[in-house]
């Protein structure tokens, strides 16, 4: 099992002053957060792609470039991009060449995204949800096996043979498929072959499972053998010296970000207890001291039939730089030991 990190780059108030820290400061806490995961010795670090005062993280794929250049082997990947709200030939261009500044360790993990502000901004019509990613999901796997592809859609100008360019150093850059709680979205990534990437962010993991098992269904009809339709978790987690330290650190950052949200949404308020439950052994919040973190993702693995990858989102945390890079030193020395014996 892989083990890594995803980053919204939230900018959250300072829980004691509630005051915001500098977006310059925020950004340089962030990429040395990477290097740590990357001396640490986890397998990936994922930056996500949002449009809000909230995060900073708009341009997904300048950040990773910064960060590759200050990393050795951690595979760098999108968390995900919003390809619907994208130019596809754009976003292979820019991936291809943070796979050329990285030496082969780019990845992307496309999808929908969960908020519909893309939408609006770069001139998409929200009631295309669907049309739109199948359609530039379809155009950006031509861009990955041919440099000059013939194609045709409803969304963009026709490419009748030009070059893309530049080409990744890799061979083929990895596309995961990022879902949520769609089914249609499950049976489009297996009957693709492409690994699943499931955001699950609430409730328990064996909720999950029948979503998971329809993927792999679809796969196996489509002729893809098991070893092609890899799955991965995306899930809130943090870890700390204990689990009374670690729900303390994480709860500030979710209950801001998750009441804020919820009144757009609108949710009833977030309250600990809620959180206390899901960072409980029964639900799907990966926060805890690392034996406690270990022994849940072990229960995911088990609970969905089997996981190759987990990356924890930690950035709803509102704590100084050196807590969160404690956090992650103790994901990759301590955790991911323990993991990787199992």
């Amino acid at each position: 099992m892989e083990i890594g990190i995803d980053s919204f780059a939230a900018i959250l108030p300072d829980p004691a002053t509630g005051q915001l820290p500098s977006a310059t400061d925020r950004m340089a806490d962030l990429l040395a957060e990477v290097e740590v995961a990357d001396r640490a010795g986890l397998d990936v670090f994922g930056i996500g792609e949002h449009h809000r005062a909230e995060f900073l993280d708009s341009a997904p794929a300048i950040i990773l470039a910064a960060a590759a250049a200050r990393t050795e082997q951690i595979r760098l990947t999108s968390a995900v991009t919003v390809l619907s709200a994208a130019d596809p030939v754009r976003v292979f261009q820019e991936f291809a060449t943070l796979d050329l500044i990285s030496k082969g360790r780019a990845e992307l993990v496309v999808g929908r995204g969960s908020f519909g502000e893309a939408y609006p901004l770069f001139g998409m019509d929200p009631r295309d949800y669907d049309a739109l990613f199948a359609e530039k999901l379809d155009l950006f796997l031509k861009l990955g096996a041919s440099k000059h592809p013939i194609w045709k859609g409803r969304f963009r100008a026709a490419l009748e043979g030009q070059g893309v360019y530049p080409r990744p150093h890799q061979a083929r850059l990895p596309v995961w498929i990022g879902v949520g709680g769609t089914p249609e979205s499950f049976v489009r990534a297996g009957t693709l072959g492409l690994p699943l990437m499931v955001a699950i962010i609430g409730g328990t993991f064996e909720r999950f499972r029948p979503l998971v098992d329809l993927y792999r269904d679809a796969g196996a009809k489509a002729g893809h053998s098991p070893d092609k339709l890899k799955v991965g978790v995306h899930a809130m987690g943090f870890v700390g010296e204990t689990d009374a330290a670690a729900r303390d650190a994480f709860f500030p950052g979710w209950a801001h970000l998750t009441a804020k949200i919820g009144r757009e949404r609108g949710w009833s308020p977030p309250s600990r207890q809620q959180f206390d439950a899901m960072a409980g052994p029964e639900g799907a919040f990966l926060v805890g001291a690392p034996a406690t973190v270990a022994a849940k993702m072990c229960h995911a693995d088990d609970a969905l039939g089997g996981v190759s990858r987990i990356t924890f989102q930690m950035s709803t945390a509102s704590l100084e730089t050196a807590a969160m890079k404690r956090s992650i030193e103790l994901l990759g020395t301590e955790v991911a030991p323990i993991i990787r014996a199992a």
